[in-house]
């Protein structure tokens, strides 16, 4: 059965720009691996005008949604192209829970607490596939 892998990164503020999640599923699939994505479950919701988007759905729910997911989940990888806090929750999460995090980031100066919680760091989706050619 193949490891699922949950993926994370940042939406608010790049509710435009989640083509890394397309680039990244497509990747785990090529090499034998079940992503989760929770934006495939959450795009609907930031339709609209930011202020209207946590009408339908309240934070606790959507949140507990994201971290049974984790707890689902044996990897979850991080794609912080810029700092979000989701996604720092998530990674410290999922680290809490015992699963394997890997952080794809070409920020400078990540934050220890990054570090820490990270089994593996990469700088690029093209050192990530790597990771993934080894089998994570």
């Amino acid at each position: 059965m193949a490891e699922k892998v949950f993926i994370s990164g940042p939406i608010q503020g790049m509710e435009r720009k989640q083509v890394y999640r397309r680039k990244l599923t497509e990747m785990l699939i090529r090499y034998g691996y079940e992503p989760i994505d929770p934006w495939r479950r959450e795009k609907f919701l930031y339709r609209g005008p930011p202020e209207e988007w946590w009408k339908n759905v309240p934070p606790k729910d959507f949140i507990e949604r994201d971290l049974k997911d984790i707890e689902g989940c044996d990897i979850l990888v991080a794609y912080l192209p810029r700092l979000s806090a989701g996604t720092c929750m998530e990674l410290f999460y999922a680290k809490m829970k015992g699963k394997k995090t890997i952080t794809v980031s070409g920020m400078k100066n990540l934050s220890p607490w990054i570090i820490a919680h990270s089994d593996k760091v990469v700088k690029t989706m093209r050192e990530f596939e790597d990771l993934l050619k080894e089998r994570l």
